[in-house]
């Protein structure tokens, strides 16, 4: 048994390994096709010992890299690691084999090292349509074989030789092969590099060096998760929203109960008592989606990157003292083959509960209410040639209050860390126009001594006629504002054609929308609620808001008692400071 390494070695194998981790995600968005990887990054990869052990992880989405351990096990009902051999390669997507949901495909490659298997090289990505029921996205289907192409751990190269027949499947079976085959190229040449870079790190420090690291390291990060749920009271923490409906039951809301368990070093998050399984797409892999957003959360809560004072590696150590309960057959853990493809808004939910449940003894850690939700956007049509066109888009939204700050606006926030489509790309790729695109103002952020942020509203107008399906949520529970803040607003969805006038309202969540030349789909996202009392806020602060559009004089007033005069350049707002002290002081009672 190797030695224990000083914390140098530890140190630098450490840095390689997150290194290789970030080089792959770097080759993965910069070779893809795609717009939802190549300037999305709706991705993860990451480098795995033979016990499916997350060693390291690319700076990306947290859904994916926390999802892949699930894919590994997964794979291994299929191929032991008996049946590995140097240069294969593996596609895997079955949601009820361990994959978040199936259009983020994993390519997983074995990591040899003098002839023996050390590990593996593995990333995901979400694809941009995998020949599904309806182009791109998913909802109201009836079971699973209905979300498209499904991979159970299938080899898509054998000893280095690629299954010609399979390459052929995949391309014969989505709507925009150059994308979905080039991305797979981009995916295979990511876990390529990762193989090369593990096995030139164990032949620089010798394997049973760069092993001992990788288990140190998990030990490591396992004991400051421990350390830092160990100064939780001990407790059962309880909280608990609703989703609008499930794309197709319209009227019905789907309950979400959390209850945080807290014992000593450990802790449960137990999701019982939330929604049964649905009759659509609207549940959630177990596997590969809802264990992975508790871990998320507890790693974002407690061991924080950018606000923690000690270096945390990224590894398999967070998640090891988290324990997540769903009953089979609930909306978190449904039973086979209903469909669990639109998954996200449900993760996102329960995470900002979780974050709720322990505000009272985190009040220094936690946000106020976030939007908690996903605007997931398939645009779609066919070009006069017949090939289809299909674009998917992933909108901001906003954060709630923070202890010391205002929630930031226009974010993707929680479990998402996906970054926006540039116009420019739209524009010159696809018959869509973005017609507005800017910081929401027709309803005020949360109000608080730290305000939520506010949302976002994103226009795309068709110029041909095509298809659109949409994935989102909270258009009727608004964020939660705590410590005295007042509640966010909710999300709303409006379509509007240019040359007709219409204008109509359109559910958070559908299927298979037929569109016509000069419908405009306005998206407005959630809004953050407020964190602490708003008339503890710096006057200035409001003034500063009223200036920039975010909130009118009125809401100055009326929410924070704020009271402003004309300035003294006949257009813009000042602060009336005496008479602010009196309102708030007759406020306050």
């Amino acid at each position: 048994m190797t030695r224990e390494l000083d914390p140098i070695t530890l140190q630098v194998i450490g840095g390689a390994l997150h290194s290789i981790a970030e080089q792959m995600g770097n080759v993965l968005y910069r070779m893809s096709y795609s717009s939802i990887i190549r300037e999305s990054q709706d991705l993860g990869a990451g480098l795995f010992d033979t016990s499916f052990n997350t060693l390291c992880e690319s700076d990306s989405t947290p859904m994916h890299i926390g999802s892949l351990p699930g894919y590994l096990r997964g794979i291994e009902k299929t191929i032991p690691l008996s049946g590995w051999k140097p240069g294969d390669c593996v596609i895997h997507n079955h949601p009820y084999s361990g994959a978040s949901h199936s259009p983020d495909i994993a390519i997983v490659m074995p990591v040899f090292f003098e002839d023996e298997l050390v590990g593996f090289s593995a990333n995901t990505a979400h694809h941009v349509d995998i020949g599904a029921a309806t182009p791109g996205l998913i909802i109201d289907v009836p079971d699973v074989w209905a979300e498209g192409m499904l991979f159970d751990g299938v080899k898509l190269y054998e000893a280095g030789k690629r299954n010609e027949w399979l390459w052929k499947y995949i391309r014969d079976n989505t709507r925009v092969p150059q994308l979905v085959m080039g991305d797979l190229e981009a995916q295979i040449a990511s876990a390529e590099l990762g193989v090369r870079r593990f096995q030139e790190l164990m032949a620089a420090y010798g394997k049973d060096t760069v092993i001992q690291a990788t288990r140190q390291l998990m030990d490591y990060t396992e004991r400051m998760m421990r350390n830092a749920i160990a100064a939780i009271p001990d407790g059962d923490y309880h909280a608990e929203g609703f989703l609008d409906d499930d794309g197709r039951n319209r009227g019905k809301t789907l309950p979400v109960k959390v209850c945080v368990r807290v014992r000593g070093d450990s802790v449960e998050v137990d999701l019982t008592g939330s929604s049964p399984q649905v009759p659509t797409a609207f549940n959630v892999p177990f596997e590969g989606s809802t264990k992975v957003a508790a871990y998320f959360v507890f790693r974002a809560l407690l061991l924080d990157t950018y606000t923690h004072s000690d270096y945390i590696p990224q590894n398999e150590g967070s998640f090891r003292p988290i324990k997540v309960t769903a009953p089979e057959g609930c909306i978190f853990n449904p039973i086979p083959p209903q469909a669990a493809e639109a998954r996200f808004c449900q993760i996102q939910r329960m995470s900002d509960l979780v974050i709720k449940a322990l505000a009272p003894v985190l009040p220094d850690k936690c946000t106020a209410g976030n939007a908690a939700t996903l605007s997931f956007a398939a645009y779609s049509g066919v070009r006069p040639n017949g090939d289809y066109w299909v674009f998917l888009e992933v909108n901001e939204a906003a954060m709630g209050g923070r202890p010391f700050s205002d929630g930031p606006d226009t974010i993707e926030e929680l479990m998402r860390n996906t970054r926006n489509n540039p116009l420019e790309d739209l524009g010159m790729h696809l018959p869509l126009i973005c017609d507005r695109y800017e910081v929401r103002d027709d309803v005020p952020p949360g109000a608080g001594k730290f305000r939520g942020g506010c949302g976002v509203v994103k226009s795309q107008r068709y110029l041909t006629p095509g298809f659109m399906t949409h994935e989102s949520d909270r258009h009727l529970d608004p964020p939660w504002g705590i410590f005295g803040g007042k509640e966010g607003a909710v999300g709303k969805l409006e379509i509007h054609n240019i040359h007709t006038g219409e204008t109509r309202q359109a559910h958070a969540k559908f299927s298979g929308l037929r569109t016509e030349i000069g419908d405009v789909v306005s998206y407005f996202s959630p809004s953050g609620g407020g964190y602490g009392d708003p008339l503890e806020r710096d006057p200035q602060k409001v003034l500063d808001d009223v200036l920039d559009g975010f909130i009118r004089p009125e809401h100055a007033r009326d929410d924070y008692g704020v009271v402003l005069k004309p300035a003294d350049n006949g257009y813009d707002w000042a602060l009336d400071l005496p008479a602010t002290e009196k309102l708030r002081a007759e406020l306050r009672g």
